[in-house]
């Protein structure tokens, strides 16, 4: 295999392959393939090749540097975590779907030039939504339409910028873009739905807890950080980022601490963590930037063991309703271990990944002086221990004995869930090996006292807190309930605006046609009065009567003809 072979069509070339093998043959491939890419990832050399010449333009498919490389060792490995934990499916569509969509947002990554992102970012959607409709229901079909429509309009935006910026620029190359002009807010839009910017965000709560047990672990581990990867690449420094980040970080708490559904849980969790990475990417220093990137980098990890142990809870009970779980502990000693681990991580516990990420981009908030913005990332730092480090384990596995008793995760879930915590445990207790491979040098050390000291006083009062208000009965309750957030508006009152306007055009409609017939009914009976059997122009006329009319007609002729 040449040095240089795009790494995505090791995906996307053995996905074809797939349906054509069965049982254990099957299983080895699909395991030979991350194996394969990653290795081919190892031999990848720095800089650009597999360079096309289209309409004057050169197409770049392969731009390899730390960046790119960074998000392609992830992807690779997310991958390879999303076969082990599916090996148990017999699901064509899934496996393919799940290798198609790796594919391409590896080829996403390491794309040089806006076209060929854009081919890939298109592709994500296509291949994405089947996991979404796999679960073969009316509603999964009606959420996957609402996702594949979002994830389109965002490639539309994506193409619209990218031909404004070339008739601009005269370039496709795909580097910083900034907001000097409309193609790059054009472009900004494209990368913010893919990252559930504040009002682009609702597909994500919407289609992650609507996929299978298996394709809500492979969602959580490519869309949202192909943005964020994007935005890093196009958009580093951008000062409008800290502050969306900023939001990004605050609101979801909210919304998550209400929420009975433990996937929508970890999904609004989502957007918590990509705010940090949003905030990181606005402050553009490379401190900010690595700890950015290093966070996607831990979110995939801990973010899918979370989905992981929420998926075989899934499997194992048919419900992930806060409300109907409690006391799983007892039927899914392992699961509940998982859990507790990417529970930790997410929650920035000394020792775990998020500590060693997340505080790096704490740290360059506060080195440049924002204030605000350091309070914000604080509180929501605290809020994401509430409801993803302590509420999610609680009421999934300890809370109220729900009587639920049911058999372990498969074999395989197990073994995907054991090496994405070792992974969490690892990256906590030697971050090193995580920041060597970051974008810029790193000089960061996480481990000072007060750094710790800081660190767990702040778990230490919001478990503190989330127990008085458990106690004191003010914490929320688990109930069976939908919330909505800002889809309301085009779930509920554009769509109510919509049945208004389709129903005023059909009263419009009818409206027309009685009168369209009363006219036609009018016009009909005047004709059929003078041209009828009876009417005056049906009878026999006397010549002389009709030699008087020619004479008229003729001097009326002559009169128009000559008198001007």
């Amino acid at each position: 295999m040449s040095a240089d072979f795009p790494v995505a069509l090791v995906f996307l070339l053995g996905a074809v392959v797939v349906p054509l093998l069965h049982g254990r043959l099957r299983t080895a491939w699909m395991l030979l393939l991350p194996v394969a890419a990653f290795a081919c990832l190892l031999t990848l050399p720095l800089g650009e090749s597999g360079q096309v010449e289209l309409l004057g333009q050169t197409l770049v498919l392969m731009r390899v540097d730390r960046l790119s490389l960074l998000f392609g060792y992830v992807f690779v490995l997310a991958s390879l975590l999303n076969v082990i934990y599916a090996l148990h499916l017999k699901d064509t569509v899934q496996h393919v779907a799940g290798l198609v969509y790796a594919g391409s947002s590896i080829g996403a990554v390491f794309a040089g030039d806006l076209m060929t992102l854009f081919i890939y970012w298109e592709l994500t959607a296509v291949s994405s939504v089947l996991l979404i409709w796999a679960q073969r229901s009316d509603s999964s079909f009606r959420t996957g339409l609402r996702y594949v429509l979002v994830q389109l309009l965002s490639g539309m935006f994506l193409l619209a910028g990218a031909l404004l910026h070339w008739r601009t620029t005269g370039s496709l190359a795909f580097g910083q873009i900034g907001l000097s002009g409309p193609a790059g807010v054009l472009i900004l839009i494209a990368f913010g739905i893919k990252c559930a910017f504040p009002l682009l965000h609702n597909w994500l709560q919407d289609a992650y807890p609507a996929a299978t047990p298996t394709g809500a672990v492979i969602l959580s581990a490519f869309t949202t950080k192909l943005g964020i990867y994007a935005l890093a690449r196009a958009y580093p420094g951008t000062e409008m980022l800290i502050w969306v980040g900023t939001l990004m970080a605050a609101f979801p708490i909210f919304y998550a601490v209400i929420e009975n559904d433990l996937r929508r849980v970890l999904a609004y969790s989502m957007n918590n963590q990509l705010g940090f990475m949003v905030v990181g990417i606005g402050i553009g220093s490379e401190l900010a930037i690595n700890g950015a990137v290093a966070h996607a980098f831990a979110d995939i990890l801990f973010k899918g063991l979370l989905f992981m142990s929420m998926g075989a809870v899934l499997l194992r009970t048919g419900t992930v309703k806060g409300s109907e779980l409690g006391g799983l502990y007892k039927s899914m000693p392992w699961t509940t271990g998982f859990c507790m681990v990417g529970a930790a991580s997410i929650s920035a516990f000394p020792l775990f990944s998020g500590f060693v990420t997340k505080s790096m981009i704490m740290s360059a908030a506060a080195g440049e002086g924002l204030l605000l913005t350091w309070l914000v990332l604080l509180f929501a730092s605290a809020g994401v221990f509430h409801h993803a480090g302590i509420k999610i384990p609680y009421f999934a596995f300890f809370g109220h004995d729900s009587g639920i008793r049911c058999q372990e995760a498969p074999r395989n879930m197990l073994v995907a869930m054991a090496i994405g915590a070792a992974l969490c445990i690892g990256i906590g207790v030697f971050p090193q090996a995580l920041y060597a491979i970051l974008p810029y040098a790193v000089s960061y050390q996480p481990y000072s006292a007060s750094h710790v000291v800081a660190q767990l006083q702040l778990l230490v009062f919001s478990a503190l807190a989330f127990a008085v208000l458990m106690r004191t009965g003010i914490y929320p309750p688990e109930l069976r309930s939908v919330n909505l957030d800002s889809d309301w508006f085009y779930r509920v009152l554009f769509a109510s605006w919509a049945q208004r306007a389709t129903d005023a055009l059909q009263q419009a409609r009818a409206t027309f046609g009685r009168m369209l017939r009363s006219t036609g009914g009018r016009l009909y009976a005047r004709i059929h009065r003078h041209h009828g059997p009876q009417g005056s122009l049906a009878r026999t006329w006397p010549t002389g009567s009709m030699a008087l009319w020619v004479t008229t007609m003729l001097l009326a002729w002559l009169a128009l003809y000559y008198l001007p």
